[in-house]
This record gives structure tokens, sequence and C-alpha cells, in this order.
């Protein structure tokens, strides 16, 4: 297990305590579209948001959900995908669980995400696997499960955008976290850098004025 640094909490809080085994479970694509919609970029580095929610506590496990992209319907799509959990597959403690996807009226819809999810939530609390859920999504589909395992004597936080949540999930946690800009400042898998445009210096001539100075060469004569 791991621990990390992250935001302070209220004085008394148990959950906080550094023995605390945390889980935390991410909504891949409700993290995703929340991340463009708000800051423009996706680029998050992971390692790094785990350990801010986790803070001093020990990590049990982080598990991702998200649907595995169709190559047939989109290819483009899909590359970019795998080389996305390539990159999140090299985070220490994280497990990936992929859904599918089927059509409806023509329309690709997510298939067994939340199901994969609340599972998961329930069953490693009812095994007493973790001491704090943490989920990452403003979802209200998921304010049951998240009950369910406060009444088993869990701890429960909610990880969550302003612009998206529900106010069943925030009733029920035991701590928020609001992800805003500050929350994922220096926690970005790549630093933008402003680029400035480089304008070559002006060529200056400068005359020389010796050679202005300078009588011209004499007619060569004639040797005797």
């Amino acid at each position: 297990m791991v621990m990390g640094t992250g935001p302070n909490y209220p004085a008394g809080f148990r959950g906080n305590a550094a023995e605390s085994r945390v889980a935390i479970f991410i909504d891949g694509s409700n993290l995703y579209h929340a991340l463009r919609v708000n800051f423009g970029r996706v680029d998050l580095n992971f390692a790094e948001f785990i350990s801010k929610l986790c803070g001093p506590r020990r990590l049990f496990r982080t598990y991702y959900y998200n649907v595995l992209q169709d190559p047939s319907q989109r290819p483009e799509g899909y590359v970019e995908q795998q080389q996305f959990l390539d990159v999140l597959r090299k985070t220490p403690y994280l497990e990936i669980r992929l859904g599918t996807t089927k059509l409806l009226q023509g329309v690709p819809v997510e298939k067994g995400i939340d199901i994969m999810l609340a599972t998961d939530l329930l069953h490693f609390g009812w095994n007493d696997l973790y001491d704090v859920a943490v989920l990452v999504s403003g979802d209200g589909d998921f304010a049951y499960a998240l009950q369910a395992a406060k009444n088993r004597g869990k701890h429960v936080e909610v990880a969550y955008f302003e612009s998206n949540i529900s106010k069943d999930l925030l009733d029920i946690a035991d701590h928020r976290h609001l992800l805003d800009r500050s929350f994922f400042k220096d926690i970005w898998r790549a630093r933008r850098r402003r680029v400035y445009k480089i304008r070559p210096p002006k060529r200056r001539i400068q005359q020389d004025t010796s050679l202005l100075n300078t009588p011209p060469n004499p007619t060569p004569q004639a040797s005797p």
C-alpha cells in the first residue's frame, strides 16, 4: 500500500487516520468529459491525482472504469484509447475495468460500466478490504451503492466537478473533494508552454569609412 499527501480534512474526521485503507473508484467516462469541458485538456497525471485524493492514508487500490472503444466503429478513437491505457497501466496499484457498448437506435451506449463499479464498491466493502471509499463521479446512479457501503460502516467520499454533480451523492458523502482548477494545479502530465515567435534581427550594413578615405590605387606603370 502507498501513502500520499492530500487536502486537509475536518478535525476529528476519522476517515483521515493514517492507518485507514482507501479504495478509489474512478468513473473514467465521467472524468474524461468533465476534464475536457472544464479545462479543455485530459492529460492528467493519474499517480499524482490518486495521491492527492488518498492524502496521508494507505492506498488499497484504485479502480478505473470505462468503455472499450470499438475499432470497427471508431478506429482512431480505439488507437488513442489504447495509447492512453498503456500509460494508465504503469500507474502503481491501479486496475482497469473495461465494459462494452451496444447500439441503441443507431447510437452507441455504454454497457455494464455502472454495474461493475457499484459491484466492486460493495464487494470490497463487504469483504472489509477498505475503510474509506472515494468515488470519482458525479453520477447519481451510484448513490444507492454508496449509501449501502456507508451503512456497512465504511466512510464514503465523493470527488466531483461543480458543473456535474448529483445532489444525492453530496448528501451521502462523509467528505467531498471539489475538483476545481486549484485541485489540478501541478498534477497535469504535460506542462503547457507558451510559444514565442522569434524574429531575426534586422541586418545592419555599416559602411567602413576607412575605405572612403583610401585613395584609389595608382595606375601601374610599365617596367623599364
